[in-house]
């Protein structure tokens, strides 16, 4: 069954191109390691939370943008051994990271419903 591994992380919105730049370099790596499909999302719409919220999760700050997005696998294994092996590609070690990844979150999601 298909796996989700999603990214929640804010980018200076100054460094919109840099992290686009970075998405398109980053996706022919998934792909070789299994990927089927990658999305990156730029906030446009994100109302300032209370209690919980997208700028909460990730303590936006101004001039920054929240990113949403997610790669789809074939199954969990492949998705696990995707970030296994990309420790020693050096592919992998020289991508731009336009990011605070100290703020980044992410996890891995079992699909439960799709509608199409």
């Amino acid at each position: 069954m298909a796996y989700v591994t999603g990214f929640l992380t804010p980018v200076k919105i100054a460094d919109k191109d840099r992290y686009i730049e970075s998405a398109r370099k980053s996706w022919p790596l998934f792909q070789k390691y299994g990927a089927l499909e990658q999305i990156e999302t730029w906030g446009e719409d994100i109302p300032p939370g209370k209690v919980t919220g997208f700028d909460l999760a990730v303590k936006l700050e101004e001039g920054e943008a929240v990113v949403f997005s997610w790669l789809r696998w074939p199954d969990r294994a492949t998705a696990d051994a995707c970030w296994q092996q990309m420790e020693n590609d050096p592919g992998f070690a020289d991508m731009d990271m336009p990011f605070d990844g100290k703020r980044m979150m992410w996890g891995g999601f079992a699909p439960i419903f799709e509608g199409k």
